[in-house]
């Protein structure tokens, strides 16, 4: 690097930071995810406004490639912590209930994505067909957890029922997502490299599994007073990037040997470990390379030429992307019993999509599936579903009340049914709304 790529280097990452930052604030002063402000940061400084004026005088193309290697190391982090927070005991806890809803929420839009790419197949297809169908019925099926987990925090639903249940089915919809993408990566034949070495996948799975990760629930067994000591830290973050390197080697993407990574780190006897790993790696991480991969992704977006075709095409994506989540779940949740109301509040929390979906796409967009308008048009959509979910959410249930955080599942059809037949006799009255709040509240980290 010369003395004018590095001052152009750190000038355009203080101006990615301060812009994230001032975006994010501001999202979540009109209560919406941070993540949404920092993802609208990278698109405005793209080349949708003033045709690419600002990221050319900011960003210039020298030093592109370097904040392209910052960001994968944002989205490596990010994935890691993603697997350190996930949980099975919330999948066993909830038992057939988020399995089936998850499902749903799955093969519902999955469904629907590949038959709208049949549709989408002449104007934004690619050489590979059957991997653009399959890739699209992915991008519609996606929930991002980490957003999911933020909302519910903020609304102090986290150990309400449907908090619960929502959290396992967002963590079932990950695993299960994350899979079939990879399997579809690696059919696809896209990755680069040998393809022979895609065989490799299976035992490196295994071996993550059944021998790595017993030998560390051994290691940790073993030392109860285990502390995040620089050299611990440093293992941790070896071990991360040595995984995420090795799934890329294979021809797999690096995001899923990072998100494996943290999947199998010990949960017994290190919560207080993992919080700290999560709170070193997760603030420089979103304060610094994940707004780089905003930014990365943003200079990727251009919307200034979009026309009525254009955004035919995006309702279309909306209409699929919106309706196909939501009717997924709220169907599975009704047939489970559970009440109208809060089965809409599920579907809509489903819908959230946030960075995940970014890191989806950009995965489709690096190895070929997607070409640069659908990628547009379908940033829009990830946009606009994870920015839907708070109001949808507030207009369902109303702010919850602390008082009924405890309440359990069996009392939320009794306190539905007596909550409208109290609304039928005084619809409307404050007292009525008061009583929906409570009921609201009693049905059931961040980015």
């Amino acid at each position: 690097m010369n003395t004018h790529q590095t001052t152009s280097l750190l000038l355009g990452l203080a101006a990615i930071v301060i812009l994230a930052r001032v975006l994010g604030a501001l999202a979540r002063r009109l209560g919406q995810p941070a993540v949404i402000g920092e993802v609208l940061a990278g698109i405005a400084l793209g080349p949708t406004l003033f045709h690419g004026a600002i990221s050319d005088a900011l960003f210039p193309v020298s030093i592109r490639p370097l904040l392209s290697a910052l960001a994968a190391v944002g989205v490596a982090v990010f994935m890691f912590i993603v697997g350190l927070e996930w949980d099975a005991k919330l999948i066993r806890g909830s038992g057939s209930l988020a399995v089936g809803i998850s499902f749903s929420s799955i093969v519902v839009p999955f469904g629907l994505g590949t038959v709208l790419a049949l549709y989408l197949m002449n104007d934004y297809g690619t050489d590979n067909q059957t991997a653009f169908m399959l890739f699209m019925g992915i991008a519609m099926s996606i929930t991002a957890f980490p957003v999911l987990a933020r909302i519910l925090t903020d609304r102090n639903m986290t150990r309400t029922p449907l908090g619960v249940v929502a959290l396992a089915c967002a963590s079932i919809d990950d695993v299960l997502a994350w899979s079939v993408l990879a399997a579809v990566v690696a059919i696809s034949g896209s990755a680069d490299g040998d393809q022979w070495r895609i065989l490799l996948a299976i035992p490196y799975l295994l071996g993550m599994l059944f021998v790595l990760r017993p030998l560390l629930q051994r290691y940790v067994a073993r030392r109860p007073a285990l502390r995040l000591t620089p050299s611990v830290f440093g293992c941790i973050i070896a071990g991360l990037l040595l995984s995420a390197a090795a799934t890329e080697w294979v021809g797999l993407h690096y995001i899923f040997g990072a998100f494996l990574f943290g999947v199998i780190l010990p949960r017994t006897g290190t919560e207080q470990l993992r919080s700290k790993v999560h709170e070193r790696l997760g603030e420089m991480n979103g304060t610094l390379l994940l707004p780089v991969f905003f930014l990365v992704a943003g200079l990727k977006v251009d919307l200034s030429g979009l026309n009525m075709d254009g955004l035919g095409a995006l309702a279309l994506i909306l209409l699929v992307a919106v309706g196909g989540k939501f009717i997924g779940a709220f169907t599975a949740a009704r047939l489970n019993r559970m009440p109208v109301r809060q089965s809409a509040a599920l579907a809509t929390l489903m819908n959230t999509r946030g960075l995940t979906e970014l890191i989806v796409l950009n995965v489709g967009l690096q190895l070929g599936f997607l070409d640069k308008g659908l990628y547009s048009l379908m940033v829009v959509m990830a946009v606009v579903t994870t920015a839907m979910a708070g109001p949808l959410l507030s207009w369902l249930l109303g702010k919850p009340s602390r008082n009924n955080l405890t309440e359990t599942p069996e009392n939320l059809e009794a306190s539905e049914a007596s909550e409208a037949s109290e609304a039928s006799e005084a619809p409307g009255t404050p007292a009525k709304l008061e009583a929906s709040e409570r009921t609201a509240a009693a049905v059931h980290t961040s980015v």
